[in-house]
């Protein structure tokens, strides 16, 4: 191998070392946002709502700094094969991870206003779907880390499971709001809240069926997630 491929082997290692360091920090600080909006609506934590909001910022530059460097590392080296999903699947992680944080904002303005008011004990039905939301985000991460295919795949089952969260804490809120009119703007920011978390499952699943495509080559998009035969 002559001096000049060696050179631009070495030149495309550490632009996607850097660009898969970027997309890092943004899953660190996306879920930290997570964990704060979290604290701000069951612990009615004001400060913990507001630096998720003031914090978004950076989540968005580091979107637009993978974007700009994915498309650089794209155009200068032209990668193939495995190297080319490395940096395309880079760049959707980094999308589908502002779109989280994106939830997390949401939630955590819709958690300030509802802690203006008296608390709410029908906010406690919202946490087994934070924790089901919040796994499935972290076990998302740790598929397209490691390259994990199985823990990837099994994201479709579990985001069904968020679903079926929403449609109960929806019907639920709906009853709450027959039999306390008085409170029905705040069971209606309790149902958003409850949509924002299905929504960040969505993402995850996304995230996982880029870890996959860049482990193995497959889109699972759009494919059953069943059971393996025994």
């Amino acid at each position: 191998m002559d001096q000049l491929h060696k050179h631009v082997l070495s030149d495309f290692d550490t632009a996607l070392r850097q660009l898969r360091a970027d997309v890092e920090t943004m899953s660190r600080l996306t879920e930290r946002a997570l964990a704060q909006a979290r604290r701000g609506l069951f612990e009615r934590n004001e400060d913990a709502c507001n630096s998720v909001i003031a914090e978004d910022e950076s989540v968005d530059q580091l979107e637009k700094q993978v974007d700009k460097d994915g498309v650089a590392i794209l155009t200068r080296f032209q990668p193939v094969a495995g190297d080319l999903r490395q940096v395309i699947s880079a760049m959707k992680v980094s999308s589908n991870l502002e779109r989280i944080a994106d939830q997390a904002v949401n939630i955590a303005r819709k958690a300030r206003k509802l802690n203006q008011q008296p608390a709410l004990s029908e906010s406690s039905w919202l946490e087994p779907m934070f924790t089901h939301a919040m796994s499935m985000f972290k076990d998302s991460l740790q598929a397209y880390t490691t390259g994990d295919i199985a823990l990837a795949t099994a994201l479709k089952a579990r985001d069904k499971t968020l679903d079926q969260f929403d449609a109960e804490i929806a019907a639920k809120l709906t009853d709450a709001m027959a039999r306390n009119s008085a409170r029905i703007a705040d069971y209606l920011g309790l149902m958003f809240i409850s949509r924002h978390l299905e929504r960040v499952g969505d993402h995850a699943t996304n995230i996982a069926e880029d870890a996959v495509y860049a482990a193995a080559a497959e889109d699972i998009r759009h494919t059953k997630n069943e059971p393996p035969e025994a």
